[in-house]
């Protein structure tokens, strides 16, 4: 049985933060709100983690996952990232984008977009996501949390438990939310390209 939390979304509780990374540390999935819904998220070097997260959602290993960051610090770490893309992005973050990028040395091979070695990033404008990154202190490896036989992520924390109470470690309850779609910006290439058009404003990106 997952552990369920009442968090509040303007002011996270420091104790149950502190608790969820815990369970992070030991292995667990988290079940966790970001601006663009809920999301599913293990330790960026848990492969087993990993895959009981392509279990939940009937995904493979060469799905495009993200890396939740939690600011710009993290970013060269992990994407090669240019001038133009970092100023680009300090100025329309944290927000609902997931930017694309080739990835480095220090991203997990199996993280990797196997054709373009690609790897998303994103930097989410919800306080508990922020709360949960910052005492985790690197960023989470996450997909949206979509069923499989869903088209829609899902939005109501109590059905996430219903649903996912004996799959998940920890669900952290931030309230109903909306479905809102990141909008994908491609920095791999070199140019900068929009993929997807969501919640994020695409118009500095154009």
């Amino acid at each position: 049985m997952s552990q369920f939390f009442y968090v509040h979304p303007d002011n996270p509780q420091v104790r149950l933060i502190k608790q969820a990374v815990e369970i992070i540390h030991r292995g667990g999935i988290v079940v966790y709100p970001t601006d663009s819904g809920y999301a599913l998220g293990c330790q960026i070097g848990d492969k087993k983690a990993l895959e009981r997260i392509c279990q939940i959602r009937q995904i493979t290993m060469d799905h495009d996952f993200a890396l939740v960051c939690r600011d710009l610090s993290e970013l060269s770490e992990y994407a090669n990232v240019d001038n133009v893309a970092f100023r680009l992005i300090k100025n329309n973050t944290p927000g609902p984008y997931t930017f694309i990028f080739k990835g480095t040395k220090e991203v997990p091979k199996r993280l990797l977009n196997p054709k373009k070695k690609t790897i998303g990033i994103r930097i989410p404008n919800n306080n508990i996501a922020q709360a949960l990154l910052t005492e985790l202190n690197e960023p989470l490896i996450s997909t949206t949390l979509i069923m499989p036989d869903q088209t829609m992520a899902e939005y109501d924390p109590e059905h996430i438990r219903d649903i996912l109470e004996r799959h998940v470690e920890v669900i952290l309850n931030g309230g109903y939310l909306g479905e809102k779609p990141t909008s994908v910006i491609d920095f791999s290439e070199g140019d900068v390209t929009v993929l997807r058009e969501g919640e994020g404003d695409i118009s500095p990106f154009n």
